[in-house]
């Protein structure tokens, strides 16, 4: 029969490593301040390896008010095939500072969500994240007011929690500059209906940019559908059926550019000699998969993940508690593919295909992408950039 070995101690350790118990502590948790001579370090971890000891965290979590541990709440996040990359930056980020992420999934039930929020609250979490699967304005669950809380992905309506969103905006005008600079002048844009801030900040960033080149907007070069490939065809269809068609296409995402791809070919033109597109998103199996590979701005989903974790535990560790709400975005930076040439008839402008662009600047000249985040004055977007 086998026995099972008793669980260390501390001062199984101490009795080991010939010191005290307090001694084992200072040395396990490299308390600052602490006088310990490196030959006893070395005795009592070589006690603590030998006896298989690990800590008491919950102990530890009872002496210093924490349980280290962080709780995520998300709507679609786990179940979207490229934002679930939120969890994944959010959990390496916890694991490199010693934190365990509770993950919770509601879909859009937001009785759900508060139900989940109680039980991560009942387990003593230090803070919560909650994720938004697209870039959406929230109605906060009651529950998750008063506590050291962060949004990902989304902003709260009344503005009272800090979050972080994606640089909608700066990822259009590194879009749309990416056609101008390779002489496109007729540029067209395939839009969603829906009334989300996507829909808004990246019109801002088309017209922005074909402003900075010099190209008066034209409405007629817009076509509105649903932000899906079926969408997108028709889209492209208007489009290219106009008797001035573009030359160029901005798509609102990386599924209405599939659609475009679909409605160039049944017109028999090719991508780039006769149409150059661009994406948004850098969605997987969609932006690397099409024929020829899609040039597209990134969603930082992995970013935004990583940041909330570290923004969180940093306003977890503030003394005084939570400092005033602030909304973050960060870079969307452009992804060089094989979608991008000339205009038909002109000579290349020279880019190179499969290469990442950082940022675009801000029309006051800063540099977004050297910036790592962070938050400044408001632009006229009514979003914070750095």
């Amino acid at each position: 029969m086998t026995r099972t070995r008793p669980v260390a101690t501390i001062k199984d350790v101490a009795a080991l490593a010939g010191c005290s118990a307090t001694t084992v502590s200072h040395v396990l948790n490299d308390a600052p301040g602490t006088r310990v001579k490196n030959s006893t370090r070395e005795k009592v971890r070589a006690a603590a390896r030998e006896l298989a000891y690990s800590p008491n965290l919950l102990a530890r979590g009872v002496r210093q008010h924490r349980t280290n541990t962080l709780g995520l709440v998300s709507d679609a996040v786990g179940t979207t095939p490229h934002a679930v990359r939120i969890i994944l930056g959010a959990q390496h980020a916890a694991t490199e500072a010693g934190y365990l992420l509770m993950s919770m999934n509601a879909g859009l039930n937001a009785d759900l969500a508060s139900r989940e929020i109680k039980s991560l609250l009942d387990r003593r979490v230090d803070g919560i994240l909650y994720a938004a699967d697209y870039h959406r304005l929230v109605d906060l669950p009651p529950n998750l007011e008063g506590i050291p809380a962060l949004l990902i992905n989304s902003r709260s309506v009344d503005r009272r929690v800090t979050s972080v969103a994606p640089d909608e905006l700066g990822g259009a005008l590194a879009a749309v500059r990416e056609l101008t600079a390779n002489g496109h002048r007729r540029v067209g844009y395939l839009t969603e209906v829906s009334d989300i801030p996507a829909t808004k900040l990246r019109m801002d960033g088309y017209r922005r940019a074909l402003k900075e080149a010099h190209i008066r907007f034209n409405p007629d070069m817009v076509a509105h559908q649903s932000s899906n490939t079926p969408g997108g065809n028709r889209a492209a269809a208007a489009l290219l059926d106009r008797p001035h068609r573009p030359t160029a296409l901005f798509c609102f995402n990386d599924r209405m550019a599939m659609g475009a791809y679909q409605a160039a070919a049944q017109r028999g033109l090719h991508i780039p000699r006769d149409l150059s597109i661009v994406g948004f998103d850098n969605q997987e199996n969609i932006a690397d998969a099409l024929q020829p590979p899609l040039t597209t701005a990134e969603l930082p989903h992995y970013d935004m993940g990583y940041w909330g974790v570290n923004t969180l535990l940093d306003m977890i560790n503030k003394p005084g508690g939570v400092s005033t709400a602030e909304h973050t975005v960060l870079p969307c930076p452009l992804i060089r593919r094989a979608s991008v040439g000339p205009p038909p008839g002109s000579a290349p402008v020279g880019a190179v295909a499969g290469t990442e662009l950082p940022a675009p600047t801000r029309p006051d000249d800063r540099e977004l992408a050297s910036s790592g985040g962070g938050s400044s004055s408001l632009d006229p977007t009514g979003l914070r950039y750095p």
